[in-house]
């Protein structure tokens, strides 16, 4: 049983060596003993805080010159510091975890020896990261991030690289790491030799109200997700962005995201690049696809592509994406009858009647729409370290040629790591929640469609005004689980009120109300619409891919588009390519997409969905579908029944099955080698 002792005959601390009862140090350690044994980590976050921003003041001002363009200086200095608590509180988890433990008389010299070298070790890793954080930028325009991890399995190429061409950073380096190291065990000496001062019970009372404000310092929000670096995307200017954040926390992130960059041509199947380009060539003969491949080794995707519309003034894109609108909504595709506007639209432009998306989450639509890349098993190319710039996308072709870019959203725009995505690749502004002075109606993923379409509405008349091209992505958030929308707007198709029926139905009504709005604007004659799901609502079924779950709506209108039925089976990825031709501009890209413009009607088309670990290659109505570490499997899709078919594999089978697996590695292959960019304009 614990016994206090009288305070009178108890130290406070007990000297040793040449450390006097008096010093400065041991009156610090004094001053904190109100906080028992969390008094380390007090000391982890005064230090931490300290070191991190002088650090961050340090590196604006040898980049002032590109900090000052942003004029944003005095709000990264503020979120600097939500960064440093947010890594300074996952550094503290662990000794957090382990307080009941070893909190106690039984233990406490233990504990005092455990955390002065935890701080001890903690504070060096940051001072080390920092140290090196100016070479890494000199070098690659960034805070340290996967590659800073990647270099680490290389150390004598490495340490020849910085030895050669960093020999100042390192002596620096080392410096700062030996300096560190000294104050550090300077300071923590007197916590080791600290008394026991508070009774356990005391301890296991307070133990869970600091481990939740540690959980809430990793969160830094109460919103539906924890904060990532892209909350922290502020700006076009990549480094700027990662200025705000930590060395500590940038590498943090990095390795957590390198868990998910699969490599998928071992998971299916090994293929070389020579023969994956191949069957690439081989692809587009099949399709009748006649533009011209001019890939280089450095872009070897790459065609020439010339306007099937040409104009002396290339029209204005608007690409409006819809939360989980699967062709599930739809009364002519198959579905439901809760999209009316959505029906009376689609005689007036492109109606795209075997459109499917490529994945099941809105990261894959945005992937597959906005930049034509194709579906891998690893994340989308939106959160993987290696595509934070200069990743080829419609805004950056379309802001090299004086567009205005923007994405609009009614939710949280670093979720899933869009802001940071779109800012370091080519929009130059972004419209999220926070930028909705009034709204109609705020629900748990952000405000409603009808807000989102208004200020979407407003954006496209200013841009109109001022005489500038403009591309916009606006993206929708209404048809989302809990499914909120104000009331009154339309008759319930479903009761309760919070179904994914009604919610699609209030969609599709926000829609309708923006496109009589558009259609009597002056940016109508000078802008094409898209308008496309990025993936069903939920998407499951018992068939190796549930196919039918992912046929998604798609309708192309506006300007002088003539009403067509697109019969041709068809993916995400062609319609940057076919907009881009829409809009009259010749273009040299890197997307593998078709220009449907140019194709013949009555082709079977080919389209590609990731499952899970399952990829399905369609073309026409046969399916195969590659499967890890098992043989491919064939399968006949019926879309008037929906129902897809096993059947043995026909006599080009391994044809087919080879075709498939070069459209799957080739988004690895291109991702991991950095040769999806946009090419060098003459």
């Amino acid at each position: 049983m614990y016994r206090r002792p009288d305070a009178a005959a108890r130290p406070s601390l007990r000297p040793r060596g040449d450390f006097p009862e008096t010093s400065r140090l041991d009156r610090l350690w004094q001053g904190l003993a109100w906080a028992g044994p969390y008094a380390p980590f007090l000391a982890l976050f005064a230090v931490g805080l300290a070191l991190l921003s002088l650090s961050r003041a340090g590196l604006m001002l040898w980049q002032w010159q590109r900090v000052a363009a942003t004029g944003v200086w005095p709000e990264m200095l503020v979120q600097g510091v939500r960064a440093d608590v947010i890594q300074l509180s996952l550094l503290s988890l662990v000794p957090l975890l382990l307080t009941p433990l070893l909190a106690h008389r039984f233990a406490w010299t233990a504990w005092r020896r455990f955390t002065a070298v935890w701080v001890i070790a903690c504070v060096t890793l940051l001072v080390f990261l920092e140290a090196v954080t100016p070479g890494f930028i000199a070098e690659y325009d960034v805070r340290p991030n996967r590659l800073f991890v990647e270099y680490l399995k290389y150390p004598r190429e490495v340490f020849t690289m910085l030895w050669q061409g960093f020999r100042v950073h390192v002596f620096l380096g080392l410096g700062f790491l030996a300096l560190a190291v000294w104050a550090m065990r300077r300071l923590m000496r007197p916590w080791r030799h600290q008394a026991l001062a508070w009774p356990y019970l005391r301890v296991l009372l307070t133990w869970p109200l600091v481990l939740l404000l540690a959980v809430l310092g990793v969160r830094s929000t109460l919103d539906h997700r924890p904060a990532n670096p892209a909350l922290f995307a502020i700006t076009g200017d990549t480094l700027v962005n990662t200025l705000i954040l930590n060395s500590a926390w940038s590498v943090t992130h990095a390795i957590y995201g390198m868990r998910h960059e699969n490599r998928s041509s071992e998971i299916y199947g090994d293929m070389k690049p020579a023969d994956i380009l191949a069957q690439l060539r081989a692809t587009r003969n099949l399709l009748g696809d006649t533009r011209p491949a001019i890939g280089t080794d450095q872009l070897p995707t790459l065609v020439r592509q010339a306007a099937a519309h040409p104009r002396q003034k290339p029209l204005n894109l608007v690409i409006i994406l819809e939360e989980s609108l699967g062709a599930t909504f739809v009364k002519s595709l198959g579905g439901v009858p809760v999209t009316p506007e959505l029906e009376k639209l689609k005689d007036r432009g492109w109606w795209f009647e075997q459109l499917y998306a490529t994945g099941t989450r809105s990261i894959r639509g945005i992937e597959a729409v906005v930049t034509g890349f194709p579906p891998t098993p690893a994340q989308s190319i939106v959160k993987l370290s290696l595509a934070q710039q200069g990743f080829y996308n419609l805004a950056a072709e379309l802001a090299a040629r004086g567009y205005a870019t923007e994405f609009i959203y009614g939710g949280e725009s670093h979720f899933d790591n869009m802001r940071a995505f779109f800012l370091a690749n080519g929009f130059q502004r972004v419209i999220d929640q926070n930028d909705y002075a009034k709204p109609v109606f705020k629900g748990s993923w952000g405000v409603s469609d009808e807000d989102l379409f208004a200020r979407a509405h407003d954006s496209l008349q200013g841009h109109h005004s001022s005489g500038k091209p403009f591309f916009s992505l606006v993206f929708t958030s209404s048809n989302h689980a809990p499914f909120e929308f104000p009331d009154g707007r339309i008759s319930l198709y479903d009761s309760p009120k919070g179904t994914e029926n009604n919610a699609v139905k209030y969609a599709d009504y926000a829609l309708g109300r923006f496109f009589d709005k558009a259609r009597a604007s002056a940016y109508w004659k000078d802008t094409v619409f898209l308008v496309v799901a990025d993936h069903d609502i939920r998407v499951r079924g018992d068939s190796l891919v549930p196919i039918e779950r992912y046929h998604i709506p798609g309708l192309i209108l506006g300007a002088d588009i003539e009403p067509r039925r697109v019969r041709t089976v068809a993916s995400q990825i062609d319609l940057a390519p076919t907009l881009l031709s829409l809009m009259g501009i010749d273009a040299t890209h890197p997307m593998i997409g078709r220009d449907l413009t140019r194709e013949p009607p009555d082709l079977p088309g080919r389209a590609m969905m990731q499952y899970e670990q399952h990829y399905a290659w369609m073309e026409g109505d046969r399916v195969v579908v590659l499967r890890p570490e098992k043989a491919p499997a064939h399968a006949r899709y019926d879309p008037a029944r929906k129902v897809l078919t096993p059947n043995a594999a026909p006599a080009d089978g391994a044809e087919l099955e080879q075709r498939a697996l070069a459209h799957v590695a080739m988004p690895a292959w291109l991702y991991r080698e950095q040769r999806y960019r946009m090419p060098v304009q003459p």
